[in-house]
């Protein structure tokens, strides 16, 4: 699990901002070679793509900053495959994932019975994956960096769904080693809230379920879309602060070009670092954003704070934001599950129809009268 880098980099770009269906569908095979029907829109970090038949998975972003891009053939049967790239026998059966945000995916395409292995369980916050791990069905693998590799070849796992800070990962080579596959998973590295969710397609692919996969994310897209659009049925465009210090007096919040920003946007928001350049975060002083963000209206996602006490520990000058004084103060990591895991990390990056609802029902409540929050909580 990436808690320790995913999230840090997605709680630092949110967090300081901030069924699927039943019915089991077989994929079809292409009709056409060499591809190349449009199979990902939104993401960037990977494709699928058909070759002479072949069906091919693509890695482009394996890691920040990589230039390399790995290519997988995924077949029934490895007589029929290319020799040039690594081989994947699919469906896959047994399976280890590295990150609390591939759970959902796996669920929503019903296939948690084929998860046998997870570093650090005990922030998976999933009631029916937690069931499993509890029946022994899912081993835990120790940390996500140095995975117990001697459990792992015990297990037998046909493939492990990894993530990497860079290059080299000796864990990972002990593993490929060893003659299980490993395939690294960008999803946190995209750029867009549609582009992370829609890696249940790479999913999809590893399991035979494309079109499984395809039609649970366009459901997710419909709603996005949706939700954006009723965003735009209200006149004011209330203003919103983001982040808070966490260390060395640093205020960190996200850029204007980052994913956050776009979720502010798309909830018909004044972000008012909103012009700012980047698609990372933001290091400013305490000073600048006291300044700037003084008298905006919400304040969303305050670092770790789960309370407005624990803010005033930390700073007293918090209580003169305008936010804090109307209450007006929310965070996506107040509910957790069931052995503390926060079920933010683990679900948002699958649903940010959800996640761009809480925003709008928080900032916007009388376009959403019904809606109850999923991530979020004010801050008391």
């Amino acid at each position: 699990m990436k808690k320790n880098s995913f999230h840090i980099l997605f709680s630092a770009f949110f967090l300081l901002l901030f069924s699927a269906c039943k019915k089991e569908i077989k994929t079809t095979k292409p009709l056409i070679n060499n591809v190349t029907n449009k199979l990902v829109k939104y993401a960037k970090g990977f494709d699928i793509e058909y070759q002479n038949g072949i069906k091919k998975l693509i890695i482009k972003t394996p890691y920040p900053n990589s230039k390399e891009t790995f290519s997988y053939t995924l077949s029934e049967k490895e007589n029929k495959v290319s020799k040039n790239d690594p081989f994947i026998k699919v469906p896959v059966e047994k399976i280890v994932v590295t990150s609390t945000t591939h759970i959902p995916m796996i669920e929503l395409l019903g296939k948690e019975h084929t998860l046998i292995g997870f570093p650090h369980a005990k922030y998976i916050s999933s009631e029916k994956i937690r069931k499993l791990i509890d029946n022994g069905q899912i081993k835990e693998l120790g940390k996500e960096n140095s995975l117990n590799t001697e459990i792992l070849l015990d297990i037998q796992s046909e493939l492990v769904v990894g993530f990497s800070m860079g290059k080299t990962n000796k864990t990972y080579n002990i593993i490929e080693k060893s003659g299980i596959p490993v395939i690294l998973n960008g999803d946190w590295l995209e750029e867009t809230p549609l582009g992370r969710a829609e890696w249940i397609k790479f999913f999809g692919a590893l399991y035979n379920e494309s079109k499984k996969a395809d039609s649970i994310f366009t459901s997710i897209e419909k709603n996005y879309v949706q939700a954006k659009e009723i965003a735009k049925n209200t006149t004011t465009q209330p203003t919103v602060l983001s982040g808070a210090i966490m260390s060395k007096d640093i205020w960190n919040l996200p850029a204007g070009k980052s994913f956050v920003a776009q979720f502010l946007a798309d909830a018909n928001l004044n972000y008012l670092w909103k012009n700012t350049q980047g698609k990372g975060s933001l290091s400013l002083s305490f000073e600048s954003v006291f300044e700037k963000g003084k008298e905006a209206d919400f304040w969303i996602a305050p670092g770790y704070f789960s309370s407005k006490e624990q803010l005033l520990k930390s700073n007293k000058h918090y209580a003169e934001f305008k936010a804090f004084k109307t209450d007006n103060i929310y965070s996506p990591t107040i509910k957790k599950g069931k052995t503390g895991g926060a079920i933010y990390f683990e679900l948002a990056p699958t649903r940010p129809d959800l996640l761009l609802k809480d925003i709008i029902k928080i900032t916007h409540p009388e376009l959403l009268p019904n809606y109850e929050l999923v991530f979020f909580e004010k801050l008391k």
